[in-house]
């Protein structure tokens, strides 16, 4: 363990270099609560979507970076904002229509639009917990409505009333003229249509805990500021939960950012130390757009787990946390293939490398190895040459091309390729387009056609290639089910029609035979579709036949 620690204790990884912060936050001992307590929010006023997933998965890397370096204990909790009002009607849901009358209700008093759960919330809260329990977050769920009229939140409540005129300060100098005229801290939920009301006080007694308001019709009330009737405006919310938790680390987006200092602020003037934070970059959709819930334009935790596993989405939120990012459904491949270079990686690094390496932040220094003997990216092209309906159609190559590999023995592979399938019939085969070969394509693509099908006339390729580039090595040994030799001919065929990049001729390949514009190493490719079949599959390029 204290290589391990040292290693850490000196780490680039940004886990590690977050965790630090904390080490030396406490330097002196534990907190008197005993434990680091770590926090997401989560605001359900639509779907979860990845970026929530992202949250909670990096906090959890920061947490697991700093119970290596440190012997304190943590906690983390998930804190849902369900008493916040609803805004607006989300487009993403069913029955939108009905929802129209709830608006500025909380949203746990809002009914489900699915007809699930008790309530709008409550269904966007199951359907986060779901997802965080199915990837094994160790996390505890907080509540907004539990936690404000369970009487949890009533000492901070009772605060915010003592040192109303402290925090309206640092409010009211983030905000406008008009806004600040009008401003509060707290909104009360009316007693009778139960919605939550953006209107001034008329008077924040410290004596009884009271705030005194008019609501829409004139009508004037007075409530206590306890027990549920009011919650705070997000901002003020924010530093007043921290306070009431002791929370010691939240990170959260870019936008939050500038509010930094009004929630640091807020925290302290309610007696407790501001926490820890690290600000990430947004989520783009494929457009540049900005990721949101509730207009539902990016990829939902459900489709990115119809195309790929828990861990390559771990893995892309592993990179580079502080760069936005687009997150579209093409990222997913790229994920894919490059967690399990990853992992194939880990097996033989030194410790400090190992604790570089992403995967060891995904599984906590607790790596598998991978059974992938087939990249994604390949198996999405062996999809789309044998136009697959079902990973069965891709495993009768596969063990061609590895006899030792199967279903039971390489699980990850076996799933990897059902997601194959499904992305590839999703997305790639309905943006497939074939062109037809220039003359100098058609005349490399007979040759390459005449090479995979005779040992002599794939060495005579190489040879002549040899020759032009004045170079005298050995021809190497022919086999057709070996990769590397196969691509070794397909790049003597290009060299040998002129090809001067040869870029273009591997597009050429993929365009005219894959109905795309980029591909794979297409050595790699053949050896594991079969240098037969690759034959009649250029033969049918060369005829147009392929759609």
């Amino acid at each position: 363990m204290s290589e391990l620690r040292d290693a850490a204790l000196k780490s680039k990884a940004w886990p590690f270099e977050e965790a630090r912060k904390l080490v030396k936050r406490y330097a002196k001992g534990a907190p008197e609560k005993g434990y680091v307590l770590f926090e997401t929010g989560y605001g359900p006023s639509g779907l979860p979507h990845i970026g929530t997933f992202g949250e909670v998965a990096r906090t959890t890397m920061i947490k697991r970076a700093f119970e290596v370096i440190s012997d304190i204990p943590t906690k983390l909790i998930c804190f849902s904002d369900d008493l916040d009002g609803m805004r607006k009607v989300p487009g993403n849901v069913p029955n939108a229509d009905s929802l129209q009358e709830h608006l500025q209700k909380p949203l746990t008093s809002v009914p489900d639009p699915f007809g699930e759960y008790e309530s709008f919330g409550h269904h966007n809260n199951a359907m986060l917990r779901r997802f965080l329990d199915t990837f094994g977050f160790e996390y505890e769920f907080y509540s907004a409505k539990e936690f404000y009229e369970s009487g949890q939140f009533d000492e901070v409540l009772k605060r915010a009333v003592e040192k109303y005129d402290d925090v309206m300060a640092i409010m009211l100098k983030s905000l406008r003229e008009e806004r600040a005229a009008t401003y509060s801290i707290f909104l009360p939920i009316h007693p009778e249509t139960g919605r939550v009301l953006y209107v001034p006080m008329k008077k924040v007694c410290a004596e009884t805990y009271t705030i005194t308001f008019d609501d829409e019709d004139g009508k004037e009330w007075t409530v206590p500021v306890t027990g549920g009737n009011v919650k705070l405006q997000w901002k003020p919310d924010f530093g007043a939960r921290w306070a009431a938790l002791g929370v010691d680390f939240e990170m959260y987006g870019k936008d939050h950012s500038t509010n930094t200092p009004i929630y640091d602020g807020i925290c302290r003037v309610l007696g407790q130390r501001a926490p820890e934070h690290f600000t990430y970059e947004l989520f783009l959709d494929a457009n540049g757009q900005k990721i949101s819930k509730t207009s539902g334009n990016g990829i939902s935790i459900d489709e990115w787990l119809t195309y790929a596993p828990t861990e390559s989405l771990a893995y892309f939120m592993y990179q580079k946390p502080k760069t936005a990012k687009r997150m579209h459904f093409d990222v997913i491949p790229k994920a894919m293939d490059e967690y399990h270079q990853q992992l194939r990686a880990y097996a033989g690094q030194d410790v400090k490398a190992q604790l570089n390496n992403p995967v060891w932040h995904i599984h906590s220094g607790e790596v598998p190895a991978s059974d992938m003997v087939v990249p994604f990216s390949m198996l999405l092209n062996l999809a789309s040459v044998a136009g697959a309906d079902d990973k069965a159609q891709l495993w009768g190559f596969i063990q061609r091309y590895a006899p030792d590999a199967s279903p039971e023995a390489n699980p990850q592979l076996d799933a990897a390729a059902g997601y194959a399938v499904r992305y590839y019939n999703d997305f790639v085969k309905p943006e497939k387009v074939f062109r037809a070969p220039t003359d100098q394509e058609r005349a490399a693509l007979e040759d390459l056609k005449a090479a995979f099908a005779s040992a002599d006339v794939a060495l005579e390729q190489i040879a002549k290639k040899n020759a032009m580039m004045g170079n005298e090595d050995a021809l190497p040994e022919a086999d057709f089910a070996d990769g590397d030799f196969l691509q070794s001919v397909v790049f003597a065929v290009g060299k040998n029609h002129g090809f001067e990049n040869l870029r273009d001729w591997f597009k050429a390949l993929y365009e005219v035979l894959l109905g795309q514009s980029q591909g794979p190493r297409f050595g790699s490719f053949a050896a594991l579709y079969g240098a037969t079949e690759t034959v009649a599959l250029i033969d049918q390029g060369l005829k147009g036949e392929l759609s």
